[in-house]
């Protein structure tokens, strides 16, 4: 895959940015489903995690993209 701009409704997006908005879709689900089973309370520090998580989805989906 190529890495150009994406017209989105008439206004060209970096490929980058709707990447950083899947990863944070995709967090924003593993973290409700890690609130809602209570793994959060076995976490040290749980934004140090969620960001950590994110930094992990987002470079999947770079990589996946990338390939």
């Amino acid at each position: 895959m190529r890495f150009t701009e994406i017209n989105l409704f008439g206004v060209y997006v970096a490929p980058m940015s709707v990447m950083l908005a899947a990863a944070w879709l995709i967090v924003v689900g593993l973290r409700r489903v890690a609130t809602y089973f209570g793994l959060f309370r076995y976490i040290w520090h749980p934004a140090l995690f969620v960001f950590s998580a994110y930094v992990i989805v987002l470079s999947s989906i770079v990589l996946l993209a990338a390939r």
